[in-house]
């Protein structure tokens, strides 16, 4: 949303108040808690540190219940659209203002000769001892939205998080904000414009989710240490040191990086760049390879000695200032040994990192003018090959993505998986393997109408589609019938299979995807005459091997729905390539049916409970009432009873 000037809302707008008693507001209160304490945690200065961002966010949501068992009375600022649920009552817009007044009276500097508000001091309550909490941290996207959030005042963080989070209109944020104390709410609103709107979706990152939390040892040596001061002062001291003793002199700063803990020879090779192996830039043609074990270091600072301590330094023990974000399956723990370079270079405003410890990629990134905050982000790659290794994503930023690519990629271009009828767009490809920057569908919010993906052109000819999912190392799409002796041809083959279902993607985003695979099981001729409709099953594959999902989709004519979904079965996948759904389809006169369809070498299907038919071969439609649910069970040719995918209704 682009920053412009605000008129205050008219006095008729003004007028409508409501009356909240105190069981209404905590009744509103406990319903939203979460999404009232992440607008507490975004409104605070970063300043204050993730853990105390924490607990204070917690305590001003808790605090905001009104006084007493009198009403209060309200003027609410008006919302429309899908929050209107929310914004209809008085009892979270009653709470949701007094939280921001809280967290805006929180940020305020603390000055002499003037008592506190209760706000500006830590927390009584809740309080945890002996432990920080924070979030689970994102990576360089959401590091980058928080140094801009920081650099703004407390208001127009205000003003944009109620953007973004709330989707409030400006009328209602000025409302808002002047209800809450600030001055001059139309120059909140226009310093907040300039933080990009693209980035509103990251307000709903798990990086600024102060409910699902982290917990960490607080500082243990400097406990240690106060101990052993409250004894002897010189022991104290002696202790310190040999907790906190760095390495040899030939070592210099390691940025965000923790304490060291570990002087054995291992770990310590593990931290020297000076022992990164890297590969030549012909290993992938003399081995015949195609893995990162093969591709060499590249871009402009790969003979940064700094820079690559501070990276393997913050992956060994990231501080308290770094954001780790890890896939799941993925293990967080520092490189066994010294792992191989494959990038160091500058990257929009950010120095990166990548390394290859054998079994994950490691992305490091600092901001350029900032190298004591940083992000790290691990993700599990073991056994990749071919399009498996064929990219990684390099940064996001500005709701676009760039991508380093492997060194036997010849040809880059952009393709729009939801538009197989347009033309691909040739992507510009640098010498050393970098991408231009392209839009990353993954981070945009609201309507889906397009879902670019990366399309690359080995030195054979072949190409490959991968598609980033919030994640260092992107998702291979490919199509056809699973098996476990042949994979799934490239989605390039058939790319006006995935258009319908493009979309769908978004639903796995940042769950440690490896491939996604569509496959049309079926060809259904509809009851009413009007054309066929095609049967078609997408399978998730991870990284971690749990985490599989099916989805039976069913695209006819007039669009696409799903029909079922299952997680962890073997249906659809190469371990057991059939598959067997049924789904509700009205015909254009209003009559209701339930069809079902099975894979090649299903020989018959029947339906029972609610509604009961059965037909020889793969296909079957019944009249049924909508909303009729029935128990699907189909026959293979070799004898063996299949079920029905679970019904996504």
């Amino acid at each position: 949303m682009q920053s412009q000037d605000v008129a205050p809302p008219p006095a008729s707008s003004r007028a409508q108040e409501s009356v909240v008693d105190v069981e209404q507001a905590e009744a509103a209160l406990v319903e939203h808690y979460p999404r009232l304490v992440r607008l507490a945690y975004l409104t605070l200065p970063p300043s204050l540190g993730r853990n105390r961002r924490v607990l204070t966010a917690h305590a001003l949501t808790q605090r905001a219940l009104p006084r007493g068992r009198r009403p209060t009375t309200l003027i609410p600022a008006q919302s429309t659209g899908a929050v209107a649920g929310r914004e209809r009552n008085p009892g979270y817009v009653l709470v949701r203002l007094r939280v921001v007044r809280t967290a805006l009276e929180a940020g305020l500097p603390l000055r002499r000769r003037a008592w506190p508000k209760r706000s500006q001091l830590p927390p009584p309550l809740p309080q945890v001892w002996g432990l920080r909490l924070f979030p689970r941290s994102g990576g360089a996207d959401e590091l980058a939205l928080d140094q801009r959030l920081s650099a703004l005042t407390s208001p127009a963080r205000a003003a944009y998080v109620l953007r973004g989070l709330e989707k409030l209109p400006d009328p209602a944020i000025m409302t808002l904000l002047e209800e809450a104390g600030v001055d001059d709410p139309a120059a909140a609103l226009k310093e907040a414009g300039s933080v990009p709107a693209q980035q509103y979706a990251l307000l709903t990152s798990p990086e600024y989710d102060p409910c699902s939390l982290h917990a960490r040892p607080t500082d243990l040596m400097r406990r240690r240490q106060h101990m052993k001061a409250a004894l002897a002062a010189t022991a104290a001291v002696v202790v310190c040191g040999a907790l906190l003793g760095l390495p040899g002199d030939a070592w210099g700063p390691d940025g965000a990086a923790a304490p060291s803990y570990a002087r054995n020879p291992a770990a310590q090779a593990a931290l020297d760049p000076g022992r990164l192996t890297t590969a030549t830039a012909t290993a992938w043609q003399a081995t015949g390879r195609s893995d990162f074990t093969t591709w060499p270091a590249r871009g402009d600072l790969v003979k940064d000695k700094a820079l690559l301590r501070r990276a393997l330094a913050v992956w060994a023990r990231p501080g308290e200032s770094v954001q780790v974000a890890v896939t799941l399956g993925t293990q967080a723990g520092p490189t066994p040994g010294p792992p191989q370079l494959l990038y160091a270079g500058k990257v929009d405003n950010l120095r990166v990192v990548l390394l290859h410890d054998g079994l994950r990629i490691a992305r490091y990134a600092e901001p350029l003018d900032d190298p004591g905050v940083a992000a790290l982000d691990l993700t599990r790659v073991d056994g990749a090959t071919g399009a498996g290794a064929s990219a990684l994503v390099l940064g996001r930023a500005d709701g676009n993505v760039r991508y380093l690519t492997a060194p036997w990629v010849r040809g880059a271009a952009v393709r729009d998986l939801a538009k197989p009828d347009v033309p691909v767009r040739k992507l510009a490809l640098t010498k050393d393997g970098t991408t231009a920057p392209f839009a990353a569908p993954a981070m945009r919010t609201g309507e889906c109408r397009s879902w670019d993906v990366l399309q690359l052109t080995d030195a054979t000819g072949g190409t490959r589609l991968l598609t980033d999912l919030l994640e260092v190392a992107p998702a291979h799409l490919t199509v056809g019938r699973p098996s476990a002796a042949a994979p799934g041809r490239d989605a390039s083959a058939a790319p006006a299979l995935w258009a319908p279902f493009a979309c769908s993607l978004a639903a796995v985003r940042s769950q440690g995807v490896r491939t996604v695979n569509a496959w049309q099981f079926a060809r259904q001729p509809l009851p009413d005459g009007s054309g066929r409709a095609d049967w078609v099953c997408t399978r998730t594959e991870t990284w971690r091997g749990a985490g599989t999902r099916a989805l039976t989709q069913f695209n006819t004519p007039a669009g696409a729905y799903v029909t079922a979904a299952a997680d962890e079965v073997p249906a659809c996948g190469p371990a057991d390539p059939h598959v067997l759904a049924a789904g509700p389809w009205k015909s254009a006169a209003g009559d209701s049916y339930l069809l079902a369809a099975g894979s090649k070498g299903t020989v018959s299907v029947a339906l029972s409970g609610g509604v009961s038919g059965s037909a020889r071969g793969n296909l079957l439609a019944v009249p049924a009432e909508e909303g009729a649910r029935a128990e699907l069970t189909g026959t293979l040719a070799n004898g063996r009873k299949i079920s029905g995918l679970q019904s996504a209704q």
